[in-house]
This record gives C-alpha cells, sequence and structure tokens, in this order.
C-alpha cells in the first residue's frame, strides 16, 4: 500500500512541479514511450541475461510482497510461540516417541493442523522438523550449542537465497543512470543525422533525448532504488519469526524454565508484532 503511495506522490511532486514551474509536459510525454521502451527493455533484458528462471521467480514474489508488506502479524508470532512450546513440552514430558508422529509428517499432526497459516511456511515448518529430528535421533545427547550452530547455518542459507531478489532491484537501480545515458545518446546520435533542422526541431529533439537521462536517474533514485531497500525491509520482517523458533528450542534444550524460554522469545520480537507478556501465558495456559 505505503509503496504505491510513495510512487504516486513521486510522480505528482517531480511532474506537477515541472509543470508549476512553467515547464511543457508535452514534449516529455511524447518521449516518455519511446525513452521507457529503450531503457525499460534494457533492463527487463539484463536482467533476464544475468538470472535464471528461479531467480527470476523469486524477483516476482518478491516484488509483489514490496506492495503486499511482511506476511506475519502479531497473531502468526503468537501461534508460532505456542506451536514449538507444545511440541518442546510434549518431547520433554511424553518423550521423542510422541513428538515423532507430529515431526515427521506435519501436514497430518493435529498440533500442526491448529496453525494453517504458519504450516504454508515451508522453511518455518523445516526448521522445527528437521532441528527437532536432531533432536529425537540423539536421544536428547546433542550439545545445545551444536544444535544453535546448525540452525544459524539454516537460517544463514535461507536469508542468502530470500535477500537475493533485493540484491537484483538495487543492481537493477544502479544500472539504470547508465541505461538513461544510452537512450540520451540515442537520441543525440538521432539528433546529429538531422542538424539541418530548424532550431525549434533540433531543440525538441535534444529535449527528447534528455528525458532518456531523466528517466534513468527517476527510476533509479526514485523508483527501483527505495524497492530494493523496502524488499530487504520485509524479507528481514519475515525471517524474524525463524528466530523466534530458534530462541524457544535452544532455550529449552539448555533446560531453563517455561517461562524464561518464552520470555526470551518474545522479547526478541520488533515492538510491531510483540505479543504483550500476559497473551502469552494466558494462551499457555489453555494449552
Amino acid at each position: 500500500m505505503f509503496a504505491a503511495i510513495g510512487v504516486a506522490v513521486l510522480l505528482i511532486m517531480v511532474f506537477g512541479g515541472f509543470v508549476i514551474t512553467g515547464g511543457n509536459i508535452g514534449p516529455v510525454a511524447e518521449a516518455i514511450p519511446h525513452e521507457m521502451m529503450i531503457i525499460g527493455g534494457a533492463a527487463v533484458g539484463a536482467t533476464i541475461a544475468g538470472n535464471s528462471i528461479k531467480e527470476l521467480k523469486a524477483l516476482g514474489r518478491a516484488v509483489a510482497k514490496i506492495f503486499k508488506g511482511p506476511s506475519y502479524e502479531k497473531t502468526d508470532y503468537l501461534d508460532t510461540i505456542f506451536l514449538v512450546s507444545r511440541l518442546m513440552k510434549m518431547l520433554r514430558t511424553e518423550g521423542p516417541v510422541a513428538v515423532e508422529p507430529h515431526i515427521e509428517d506435519p501436514q497430518s499432526s493435529a498440533i500442526f493442523a491448529e496453525y494453517p497459516t504458519l504450516l504454508k511456511d515451508h522453511m518455518l515448518i523445516h526448521l522445527i522438523c528437521d532441528t527437532l529430528r536432531l533432536v529425537v535421533i540423539s536421544s536428547g545427547t546433542l550439545d545445545p550449542h551444536a544444535v544453535e550452530e546448525v540452525m544459524d547455518n539454516a537460517l544463514k542459507t535461507h536469508h542468502y537465497e530470500t535477500v537475493q531478489p533485493a540484491d537484483t532491484l538495487q543492481n537493477l537501480a544502479d544500472a539504470l543512470p547508465a541505461l538513461g545515458i544510452v537512450a540520451a545518446v540515442l537520441g543525440v546520435v538521432k539528433t546529429m543525422g538531422s542538424i539541418d533542422q530548424p532550431p525549434p526541431i533540433l531543440g525538441a529533439m535534444i529535449g527528447s533525448a534528455l528525458v532518456g537521462t531523466f528517466l534513468g536517474v527517476l527510476l533509479a533514485y526514485g523508483i527501483v532504488g527505495p524497492f530494493a531497500n523496502r524488499c530487504r525491509q520485509v524479507i528481514e520482517a519475515d525471517a524474524a519469526i525463524y528466530q523466534v523458533v530458534k530462541q524457544i528450542i535452544i532455550a529449552s534444550l539448555h533446560g531453563h524454565p517455561l517461562p524464561l524460554v518464552i520470555e526470551a522469545a518474545r522479547s526478541g520480537i520488533g515492538n510491531g508484532n510483540q505479543p504483550a507478556f500476559a497473551d502469552v501465558f494466558d494462551g499457555m495456559r489453555g494449552r
């Protein structure tokens, strides 16, 4: 939502300011489609050339996230705390045999079924199930620090993959001013081929050429660059829920009391999504 609002404000202020100060929007509007064809086409072509189909699909999903925002809300963080805490409690009180069916087939698990939103996140489910599977097959003999290292490696790999679309957008933003110059140079070449034309015509042609430079800079610093930054923000925000899983599992393996385990996970959540202390513990009492 805010991304769309920001783009609208940007365009209104730039072009509105140009008109208010006496600029003639007609030649600019006439040149924009042709310059956009050159700049946009070059940008799309370069992006396709520099990425695999998998990365291009990820880029498309990331662009959608820019407008939708983070996937998780406060209730989802609460559900994550409840889900992982229940599994760890079951592991501690009923033993590995009770937990094993749930982590081997989470799609058929009655516990996981209570959290359909979380069940859609394959990384979240794999992080929970794969880590607990390690604990189960080791019969509780694993060093919590070793488990933490394994989880950190999994999270690092996942973050590297998910943040690539933001890097791609930033690379594109860095390239757009140069692509704008390419469009401007082609416009100058066209103008030089008509050097025998009267000054008004030459002036219009030079102005059209300069629109290419203007568009390249505007797209880079006004749209694509901010989109890259917003994409990274959304990715970082969504990654916070995986840290909740890690905090609960590791703190539980260290043998900390349940209130401390829960509070360690709750306090690591950003203020915008952090559930209240009472919400967490009231919810735990009913489970």
